[in-house]
C-alpha cells in the first residue's frame, strides 16, 4: 500500500524494484504486476512442483534486500496462495445494535468459538472498522512555533521509544536497564513537548526569528481517537455484515471442518440471539463436495447393477454371474487399501475414477469365467477345465490389463493444473484394473471351483472321451445357432472372403471421422456444478464510495429479488490489505455480488437469469456488470487478449484497436479492458528554484502537500486493545482544485503559497498500469457466449492475425484459451506415447512387430463413436474427455488382444489359417461383446448425468468411453481379422517361396553330389 499514490509512481517506486527482486527467486515462471492509485499488487507464479514453503522464504528474503529501495510508508507484504488457502467456509455477519457492536461480538464470540473447531488454521475477519489516532496540526499554531509538519512527524517518530540499554548488577541479581517509555494514551500524545531541530532554530535565528518557549502537540494539533474512514461496505441480503473466511490445515478434512463450524454456529445461537447478530454461510466447499460424491457413488452402484444384469443376461446363470460380479467389491476394496497405503483420499477424481473402472474391473473376470464355463460345457473335467481355461486366457487378460494401465503412465508428463488434477485419477484407475487382474486369475478360478456346477463325466477314460466329445460337438453346434454367431459369422465371412471392399469402407469410416473434428465444440474443463455466481459491476474511475454504494444498492436489490438466489453477499470498494493479491484491488472501483444459489436452482440457467436481471441496470457511473458463474473454479473462465507494447500511447492504441476486434467477434459475450479507463489527476509540479529560495527542498514541499492533502502514518502505539495507527493530518484538506491552490506551505520564516513555488495542472492517467515479466501490458477479456471456447479462440487468432497494430506492439493469447492449449498439447504427446507403451506391451506379448500394428487399429475407430457421441449430445472435448481417449487407447486394444491371442493359439495347434480366424473369432464373439456391454452399460448413469455428481469431469469421460468401445468393437470384430488374415497369408507366401528356395537349393547341391565322378583310392 501506498496511499495517495498515482499508478506511475506506484509503478516507479514500488512495483519495479519489487518485480527484479521477484524474478531473481527460483522456480519463477512469471511475474505480472499492477500499479493503481495506492496499491502495488505483484503476482509471482512458480512453476509446479515447487516447495511453496521455501519459495515464500526465498521471496520474503528478496523483497526485504530491496526494502530500503522503497518508501518509508511503504510495507510490502509476501502472500501465499494455494489450495489451502481458499476459505473452506464464507460467513457473513450482520445485525446488533451497531456497527461497534458487532465487531465487539465478532471478536468476543465468533471468532473464539470457530478457533477451537479441530484442524481450522485461521479464522480472519474483514469489513472491521479499524480505530485510528488522527493528529490534526494547525498550520498557523506550528508557524508560531517556528515548526513544520515535517519537524512535528520526526519528534513523533523520536519519541515514545523503549531502548534497551544494557544490564546492571543488584547484589547478586543482573537487571535490565531500558531508557524511554512507551504512549499508551491519547494523553500522552496530546502533553509531548515539540522541540525544534537544531538547524531549524538556527535557520530562525537567521531570518530573524527569536526563538520561542518549548510547546506541547496540544498547543499546535487537535488530537483524536476513533474509526478510520471507510473504504470499502459489507452487506449480507442488504444488512450491513462483516466477513468470516475460515481456512483448514492442509491435513484438515473439508466436509469435517464445515460439518463443525456448522455444530459451532448452532451451538453459540443463544448469544448471537441475545446480541440479535445472525450468521449466514455464503460459501461452503462442503456441500458441492458431499452431492458429486453422494450423485457419483449412487451412478456408481446403478452402474454396478446394470453390469451384473448384462452379465446375467449373457452367461444365463445366476452362479457364474455372482462369482464374476465378486471382483467389482474385491478391486475396489484393495484399492481402497492401496490408497490408504499411499496417502490418496477419496474426492471427486478419486471417487470418479472407481466409478468408471466399476465397467471395467469386470473384464477380466468376464473373459476368464465365460472360459471356463465354455469348458465346461464341452465336458472336461471341473479342474481341467478351469486351469485349461485360465491358462488359455491369461496371457491375454495380462497383457490387455497391463495396456489398459499403461496408459496411465503418460499422465506423469502432463503438467500443470490438468496433471495435478488427473494424476489421482489414473493412479486410482491403475490401482483397480491391476486389482481385478489379480482377482480374476486368483480368486475367480477358485470361487468357480466351488459354486460353479460342472456336467457328470464318466470314470472310465474311454467312455468320458467319448462322451466330452459329443457335448464339445452339441455345445459348438448350439454356440453356432446361437443369435449373436448366426449374425456374425456370415458378416465375418463376407469379409474375409471381400476384404478390398471391408478395408475400403473402413478407411471411409476414418476419413469421416477426421471430418468429423471441425464440427466438435471444445472447451477446457466446464461448469464444475458448483452453487455460486459471482456478479461484478464496474465504474468510472474517480467515482465516489458513496455514487457506487448507490448504484451497488439497486443491482443488489434485482439479485435479492431472484427466486434461484438464496443469498447476496455486496462487497462495495477497492479491497486492500493481503487479500488484494488474489482478489484485485486499487484499481478502477467496483461493486462485487457473491451468490450463493438456492438448492433447487440449475447453475446454468441461474447464471443467465442473473445476466438477464442485471442487463439495463446501472447508470451513469457504471462501466458494466460482469457475471462469471462455477465454469471459473479451476481457473480463469475468459479468453485474455495480452497486448504488449514499450510506451503507454502506443499500448493504449493498441488494447483499443484489440478490444473493438473482440467486440466484433462472434462468440464473445463479454469484453473488458483493464487499461480502457483513465482518470484525472492534479499534477503538481514543484519549481526547484522557487522553492530553494524559501530554504525548501522539492522532496519537504512533497511531503507538506501529502501531508496537507490526507493523514500520513507515523507510527502506530497502543491503547490498551493493540496498536493502533497513528496518521498527521494538516487542517482541513482541499476538497477542490481551489482549495489545493489555496494551500500555504509552512517554512522557518513563515508560510507562503503553495502556487508561489509549484504548479498545479489536470492530467489524464490509466487507472492501472499492469506489467507482464517487466514490460506494461493490458489485458482485453473475453468472455464466451457458449461452451464452445476452441471456436471462439480461433476466430479471435484469426482476426489478430488481420490486425495492422502500431509498432512495437504485440498481441497473445492468455488466460482459460492458453490453459487448453498447453493441456491439449500435454494429452496430445501423452496420447501418442501411450500408444507407443502399448505397442511395446503387445510386442512382448505375441513377439511379432506386425501384429501389434494391426491391433492398434482398433484406436481411430475407437475415435469415430468418441467423437459421434459428443456431436450427438452437445458435449464439447474437453480435458475429462481427453482422458477419457487415453482410457480408451488401453480398453479397445484389450479386446484385440484376447482375439488374437486366441488365433495364435489354434495357429500353434495346426489349424490353419482360415479355420484359426473363423474359429478364433467365434469363440471370442462373446466374451468381447460382454465386456464391451459390462463397461457400457456401468457407465450409462454417469453419461446420462442421472445424479449431476462431478458431471463435469465424469460425464464427458464417460460419454467418450462409451461411443468409442461401440464403435471399435463392432469394427474390430470384423477388421481387425480381415487385417490378421491379410498380413498372416503374405507371411506364409513369403515363408512358402523362402522355403522352395531352400529346397530348389538343396535340391541343386544334391544333384551336383550325384553328377561327381568317383576317385579310386591310391595304393
Amino acid at each position: 500500500m501506498y496511499p495517495g499514490s498515482a499508478p506511475a509512481i506506484v509503478e516507479q517506486q514500488v512495483t519495479t524494484p519489487l518485480e527484479t527482486a521477484a524474478r531473481g527467486v527460483d522456480g519463477v515462471e512469471d511475474v505480472t504486476s499492477s500499479s493503481s492509485t495506492g496499491m502495488s499488487v505483484t503476482t509471482v507464479q512458480f512453476t509446479y512442483g515447487t516447495d511453496m514453503d521455501l519459495a515464500a522464504q526465498q521471496l520474503q528474503t528478496a523483497v526485504t534486500r530491496v526494502s530500503s529501495q522503497l518508501p518509508a510508508d511503504v510495507d510490502p507484504t509476501v502472500v501465499t496462495g494455494s489450495v489451502d488457502d481458499l476459505p473452506v467456509i464464507q460467513l457473513a455477519v450482520s445485525g446488533g445494535a451497531d456497527e461497534a457492536a458487532l465487531a465487539q461480538t465478532v471478536d468476543s464470540v465468533v471468532v473464539p468459538a470457530l478457533e477451537e473447531v479441530a484442524d481450522v488454521r485461521s479464522v480472519a475477519v474483514s469489513g472491521v472498522a479499524d480505530q485510528q489516532v488522527t493528529i490534526d496540526l494547525d498550520v498557523a499554531a506550528l508557524a508560531a512555533a517556528g515548526l513544520s509538519p515535517a519537524q512535528v512527524t520526526t519528534i513523533l517518530q523520536d519519541n515514545g521509544v523503549v531502548v534497551p540499554a544494557g544490564t546492571v548488577a543488584a547484589g547478586d541479581r543482573t537487571l535490565s536497564v531500558q531508557v524511554g517509555s512507551a504512549v499508551t494514551s491519547a494523553d500522552d500524545l496530546i502533553n509531548l513537548p515539540l522541540v525544534a531541530s537544531p538547524a531549524a532554530s538556527a535557520a530562525g535565528a537567521a531570518a530573524g526569528i527569536a526563538p520561542s518557549a518549548p510547546v506541547t502537540l496540544g498547543d499546535v494539533a487537535t488530537v483524536t481517537v476513533g474509526p478510520q474512514p471507510a473504504t470499502s461496505y459489507s452487506r449480507l441480503d442488504g444488512e450491513p455484515a462483516l466477513a468470516v473466511a475460515i481456512t483448514k490445515t492442509p491435513a484438515g478434512n473439508t466436509v469435517e471442518v464445515s460439518h463443525a463450524i456448522q455444530t459451532a454456529i448452532e451451538d453459540m445461537d443463544g448469544a448471537l440471539e441475545a446480541s440479535d447478530v445472525r450468521v449466514e454461510v455464503v460459501f461452503d466447499q462442503a456441500p458441492f463436495i458431499e452431492e458429486s460424491i453422494e450423485g457419483l457413488a449412487t451412478e456408481g452402484l446403478l452402474g454396478l447393477v446394470f453390469a451384473v444384469v448384462v452379465i446375467l443376461l449373457f452367461l444365463t446363470s445366476l452362479r457364474s454371474t455372482l462369482v464374476s460380479a465378486v471382483s467389482i467389491p474385491l478391486s475396489l476394496f484393495v484399492t481402497f487399501i492401496v490408497m490408504n497405503a499411499t496417502g490418496y483420499t477419496l474426492n471427486i477424481l478419486t471417487l470418479g475414477a472407481m466409478t468408471v473402472a466399476i465397467g471395467r474391473v469386470v473384464d477380466d473376470s468376464i473373459v476368464v469365467i465365460e472360459n471356463i464355463k465354455r469348458h465346461l460345457s464341452y465336458g472336461e473335467k471341473k479342474t481341467t477345465a478351469i486351469l485349461t481355461a485360465v491358462k488359455e486366457v491369461g496371457g491375454a487378460i495380462t497383457a490387455s490389463t497391463v495396456c489398459t494401465v499403461a496408459v496411465f503412465l503418460p499422465i506423469a508428463l502432463v503438467g500443470g493444473m490438468v496433471g495435478e488434477l488427473f494424476r489421482p485419477f489414473a493412479m486410482t484407475v491403475a490401482i483397480a484394473m491391476t486389482a481385478s487382474l489379480l482377482v480374476a486369475l486368483t480368486i475367480v478360478p477358485v470361487l468357480a471351483y466351488w459354486f460353479i456346477k460342472a456336467p457328470a463325466v464318466p470314470a472310465d477314460p474311454e467312455q468320458a472321451r467319448i462322451v466330452a466329445e459329443q457335448a464339445r460337438e452339441e455345445a459348438e453346434l448350439k454356440e453356432r445357432r446361437g443369435l449373436w454367431q448366426r449374425g456374425y459369422l456370415p458378416t465375418l465371412n463376407a469379409a474375409l472372403r471381400h476384404p478390398a471392399i471391408t478395408l475400403t469402407v473402413a478407411v471411409a469410416v476414418l476419413a469421416g471421422t477426421v471430418a468429423l473434428v471441425p464440427r466438435l465444440e471444445t472447451n477446457f474443463l466446464g461448469d464444475s456444478g458448483q452453487d455460486t455466481i459471482t456478479v461484478t459491476e464496474s465504474f468510472a474511475p474517480g467515482t465516489s464510495l458513496a455514487t457506487q454504494d448507490a448504484a451497488a444498492r439497486e443491482v443488489e436489490q434485482a439479485l435479492m429479488d431472484l427466486e434461484s438466489v438464496d443469498t447476496v453477499q455486496t462487497t462495495v470498494g477497492t479491497a486492500g490489505g493481503p487479500e488484494a493479491a488474489f482478489f484485485g484491488g486499487g484499481g478502477s472501483p467496483k461493486a462485487t455480488f457473491s451468490l450463493t444459489l438456492s438448492a433447487d436452482a440449475d447453475g446454468v440457467a441461474a447464471q443467465q437469469e442473473v445476466r438477464d436481471a442485471v442487463a439495463d441496470l446501472g447508470g451513469e457511473d457504471s462501466e458494466g456488470i460482469t457475471v462469471a458463474g462455477a465454469d471459473a473454479a479451476f481457473g480463469s473462465s475468459t479468453v485474455d487478449l495480452v497486448v504488449r507494447a514499450p510506451d503507454t500511447e502506443t499500448l493504449a492504441d493498441a488494447a483499443d484497436q484489440v478490444q473493438q476486434l473482440a467486440e466484433d467477434t462472434e462468440g464473445a459475450s463479454e469484453v473488458t479492458n483493464n487499461l480502457a479507463s483513465a482518470q484525472s489527476t492534479i499534477q503538481v509540479t514543484v519549481d526547484r528554484d522557487a522553492a530553494a529560495a524559501v530554504g525548501l527542498t522539492e522532496t519537504q514541499v512533497a511531503g507538506t502537500v501529502a501531508s496537507l492533502m490526507s493523514p500520513s502514518p507515523v507510527g502506530s502505539v497502543n491503547l490498551g486493545d493493540g496498536p493502533v495507527q497513528v496518521r498527521v493530518a494538516v487542517g482541513q484538506a482541499p476538497a477542490t482544485v481551489d482549495e489545493l491552490e489555496a494551500l500555504v506551505v509552512p517554512t522557518a520564516a513563515g508560510v507562503v503559497p503553495l502556487t508561489q513555488i509549484a504548479s498545479i495542472d489536470e492530467v489524464e492517467v490509466p487507472t492501472s498500469i499492469s506489467r507482464v515479466n517487466g514490460e506494461r501490458s493490458a489485458t482485453i477479456a473475453v468472455t464466451p457466449a457458449s461452451q464452445d471456447l476452441g471456436t471462439l479462440t480461433t476466430a479471435l487468432t484469426a482476426a489478430i492475425d488481420d490486425l495492422d497494430l502500431p509498432g512495437g506492439a504485440t498481441v497473445e493469447l492468455g488466460g482459460v484459451a492458453t490453459q487448453q492449449a498447453d493441456a491439449f498439447a500435454d494429452l496430445g504427446l501423452a496420447l501418442l506415447v501411450a500408444i507407443a507403451i502399448v505397442y511395446l506391451v503387445m510386442v512382448a506379448t505375441f513377439r511379432s512387430l506386425l501384429q501389434p500394428f494391426i491391433l492398434l487399429v482398433s484406436i481411430p475407430f475407437a475415435a469415430t463413436g468418441a467423437l459421434l457421441l459428443l456431436l450427438a449430445t452437445g458435449t464439447p472435448l474437453g480435458v475429462p474427455a481427453l482422458i477419457g481417449m487415453l482410457m480408451l487407447v488401453g480398453i479397445v486394444v484389450s479386446n484385440a488382444i484376447v482375439l488374437i491371442d486366441l488365433i495364435n493359439q489354434y495357429r500353434q495347434q495346426g489349424r490353419g489359417l482360415d479355420e484359426a480366424v473363423l474359429e478364433g473369432s467365434r469363440q471370442r464373439l462373446r466374451p468381447i461383446v460382454m465386456t464391451a456391454a459390462a463397461t457400457i452399460f456401468a457407465l450409462t448413469p454417469m453419461a446420462i448425468g442421472i445424479t449431476g455428481g462431478g458431471s463435469f469431469i465424469s460425464q464427458p469421460l464417460a460419454l467418450v468411453v462409451i461411443g468409442g468401445l461401440l464403435s471399435s468393437t463392432l469394427l474390430t470384430l470384423v477388421v481387425v481379422p480381415v487385417l490378421y488374415t491379410i498380413a498372416e497369408r503374405a507371411g506364409e507366401k513369403r515363408a512358402a517361396r523362402r522355403a522352395a528356395k531352400r529346397d530348389a537349393e538343396a535340391a541343386e547341391l544334391v544333384g551336383k553330389t550325384t553328377e561327381e565322378p568317383e576317385v579310386e583310392p591310391a595304393v
